[in-house]
């Protein structure tokens, strides 16, 4: 007698071969798309380092273009304890690739992070990665026409995440681009508006130029001095967190050491 083709065994039998084929055909599109999503991900970041340098305009530029105009950049890890550049062999040894290493991935290793008391987490960030890899454009001078350091901070509903470009000053804001961020729509969300970010290039940081004083402010109807720019309207806390995330990261326990050894000089 033939066994029934519908029997419950045969029904889990095919269930589970069916379940095999497509653990293998999902397994195998993930390895195979692994690269183009790694490359998209270079492209989508090296975009928004173009973006917050005033280097790439939507309006005008494409993605064709990102690759060549990123070339002006050098890449290098910064060790924010000692305020200096790593050796490549220091990154070597770390294992720390500057083109692919992630400062949000660092930030949750025990290896790369410290847990930041309450008092110093000034931007609500919890933990504060040890490296942090800036893009910057050298001179003719052996100086930086430009530095672009990542910078994150909590807004009103989680972290904010963008880069913050600098002139080779060390002092003057280029420009500012947020790349993530769950701020609201219409309110908080206006820190992506280019109308909003066209406040940024040229405002100061510091007090002056040989100081360690943040001076730079989001004030509600400011945006008329050196050191501030107008805050968002109808989103206090956004403009807040952005301002919290500037003074930390501009500060002592973020790239301050940094910008006085190796940019202002």
């Amino acid at each position: 007698m033939s066994s029934n083709v519908n029997s419950v065994a045969n029904t889990l039998k095919v269930a589970l071969l069916l379940c095999a084929v497509c653990s293998v055909v999902i397994s195998g599109a993930a390895v195979l798309l692994k690269p183009m999503q790694t490359e998209n991900q270079i492209l989508d970041r090296n975009r928004n380092i173009l973006v917050a340098a005033g280097l790439f305009d939507p309006a005008v530029n494409t993605n064709a273009e990102v690759q060549s105009m990123f070339e002006r950049f050098n890449a290098r890890i910064v060790d924010l304890d000692s305020g200096t550049f790593l050796s490549d062999e220091e990154a070597q040894r770390l294992g720390l690739n500057p083109q692919t290493y992630s400062e949000s991935a660092a930030r949750n290793d025990p290896a790369f992070s410290d847990a930041l008391p309450g008092e110093q987490d000034t931007a609500k960030i919890r933990r504060r990665v040890r490296y942090a890899t800036v893009y910057t454009i050298d001179n003719a001078d052996g100086g930086f026409e430009s530095v672009v350091l990542p910078v994150s901070g909590y807004g009103l509903w989680g972290i904010m995440y963008g880069y913050l470009a600098l002139e080779g000053d060390g002092n003057t804001i280029l420009g500012i681009g947020f790349y993530d961020h769950k701020e609201t729509p219409g309110l908080g969300g206006e820190i992506s508006n280019p109308r909003w970010q066209a406040q940024w290039p040229g405002k100061e940081i510091y007090t002056d130029a040989d100081s360690d004083e943040v001076a730079f402010a989001v004030v509600k109807g400011g945006g008329q001095g050196p050191h501030q720019v107008d805050a968002l309207s109808g989103a206090t806390l956004t403009s807040r967190g952005v301002e919290n995330m500037i003074a930390f990261w501009l500060g002592e326990r973020g790239f301050g050491r940094f910008l006085n050894n190796e940019v202002k000089g």
